[in-house]
């Protein structure tokens, strides 16, 4: 795996849709629930939102595992 390719995966955010999708709701519904409570638009969270956003995150941190696995790999493979 090149240097890009490491980093590119690394620093993969989670985007709005993806959110939004996994939530169940509408990207313009996140940004609202995303505001300071103080703000006139804001909106509640949807219901569920922490169970769903764990389900992302063991996600993300899996692949995450997985590069350094494959780094660490190659490392050592390039050490002998």
């Amino acid at each position: 795996m090149d240097f890009k390719k490491a980093t590119d995966e690394l620093c993969e955010p989670v985007s709005h849709e993806q959110l939004a999708g996994a939530l169940g709701c509408s990207v313009a519904s996140l940004r609202q629930a995303r505001l300071d409570p103080s703000a006139k638009a804001h909106r509640r969270p949807p219901k569920g939102w922490q169970a769903a956003t764990a389900k992302l995150a063991e996600s993300k941190a899996g692949r995450l595992r997985k590069l350094a696995m494959r780094l660490l790999a190659e490392q050592s493979e390039n050490e002998r």
